[in-house]
């Protein structure tokens, strides 16, 4: 076996662990109050509701976030860049396109996303493997 027959599959084995232990935790999560879970598997929960309107996926939002791994590993993080980010809703991982347009300017929640409405089985990062369980508290500060 060549080396990159054993990088494949330590890869293919490194993904069907993390989506193991994704689906472990969203289950217990579910079980927690104030969590929310949608027809799609996204859960959510509300930190702050604000009084703001709602965006379409077509719109463009500027907003606050922090992500995490679900043993708390920090990948991305505008608020530690002291940056705020915008982004057309409909060009960002499914999970983003449709929890965001569940909240009014003004909100802040925590979103957890499962793979299939994250990046799947695609490794995106060192950090970010195949079949990542993402947490974002996202802060939603405008419609542009």
């Amino acid at each position: 076996m060549g080396i990159a027959d054993m990088l494949f599959q330590r890869n293919q084995k490194k993904a069907a662990e993390n989506l193991a232990a994704g689906q472990a935790f969203l289950t217990e999560n579910a079980q927690k109050e104030g969590v929310v879970t949608l027809e799609s598997g996204l859960q959510y929960q509300v930190l702050e509701m604000g009084a703001g309107e709602k965006p379409q996926d077509t719109d463009q939002v500027s907003c606050h976030y922090h992500g995490t791994l679900i043993d708390g590993t920090v990948f991305d993080s505008s608020v530690e860049r002291g940056q705020p980010a915008s982004f057309p809703l409909n060009r960002v991982i499914k999970g983003w396109t449709e929890g965001l347009q569940l909240m009014p300017v003004g909100s802040k929640f925590r979103f957890f996303i499962p793979p299939h409405l994250a990046y799947g089985e695609r490794a995106v990062s060192a950090v970010i493997g195949a079949n990542s369980t993402l947490i974002f508290d996202v802060e939603l500060l405008g419609i542009n």
